[in-house]
């Protein structure tokens, strides 16, 4: 994890939004099992694809519906 923490600090700085979206849907990914942590990162995943356009936005909107985290 340390390592997709690097990559993110990393994007963040280089203000890249669908490499951001892609690294937080790969953590959420890391913590399947723990839908807190999970929706957490998929969230984020989820705000940088919109903001940037991604067509992955609905696949990460989907999940989080699916796990019952949208009200």
């Amino acid at each position: 994890m340390r390592a997709l923490d690097d990559a993110l600090r990393a994007a963040h700085q280089r203000a890249q939004g669908p490499e951001i979206a892609r690294l937080y849907a790969k953590a959420a990914q890391n913590y399947e099992g723990d839908l807190t942590r999970a929706s957490f990162y998929l969230t984020h995943a989820y705000v940088f694809a919109l903001e940037a356009g991604m067509p992955e936005a609905k696949d990460y909107h989907a999940q989080l519906k699916s796990w019952g985290k949208e009200q």
